[in-house]
């Protein structure tokens, strides 16, 4: 598993636990406004980190820290994922996943397998919008089989949607509030903070 990044100790990344994040390296999207290029743009890329030393800390640190975020990134594109999250439940530890809903075969795998605690979402864009969105062409019905496989595993949810100006019109956070709605799904929408995204990086590498 390619892991890019790790985080020993967060407040906020899990809601009302004690976290450790780890962000793995590598996205099947291209969102202008994501916020971490070093993990999507492989000419960007962070240097890799050894997932035993990063399991070894978290062994360590059993009855400190309550949980840890794998965030990205997208985790669902790494092969080592699901042995990598049963080495932390085997150590005890809650997990969170962030996810941009792509791979519901891992998706299902992951709550079939109990691995998974909480599962975050991102909802791109309404369905007519993701491709653009997105910056890649986004087969639908995978976004689509995931939300639903979320809805029904019985475990803590969360799906949102950060607002970019640029690229999200009042109208299509209309179409998302009702898309959620109809779904009776819990849904949040985060403000754009502008910053080094991949947008910006992009501009860099081409210059």
């Amino acid at each position: 598993m390619e892991i890019g990044g790790f985080q020993k100790f967060s407040l906020i990344d899990y809601p009302g636990s004690i976290s450790a994040v780890v962000f793995t390296r590598g996205c099947n999207f291209r969102c202008p406004f994501c916020h971490n290029p070093e993990l999507v743009l492989p000419e960007f890329y962070s240097d890799i980190l050894d997932p035993e030393e990063i399991l070894g800390f978290l062994e360590k640190r059993i009855g400190k820290l309550e949980s840890v975020t794998i965030t990205g990134g997208e985790p669902t594109i790494q092969k080592g994922l699901i042995p990598f999250m049963e080495k932390l439940k085997g150590m005890g530890y809650t997990i969170k996943l962030d996810t941009n809903g792509t791979k519901p075969e891992i998706i299902g795998r992951i709550v079939e397998k109990n691995l998974a605690d909480f599962i975050a979402m991102d909802i791109k864009a309404p369905l007519e919008s993701y491709s653009r969105i997105s910056g890649v062409s986004v087969d639908l019905s995978a976004i689509e089989k995931s939300i639903s496989i979320i809805l029904d595993s019985g475990k803590k949810y969360q799906f949102r949607t950060t607002l970019d100006p640029a690229l999200h019109t009042d109208h299509m956070r209309w179409e998302i509030e009702g898309w959620m709605a109809k779904l009776n799904a819990e849904h949040i929408f985060q403000d754009f903070v502008p910053g080094k995204t991949v947008e910006a990086f992009s501009a860099v590498s081409h210059f």
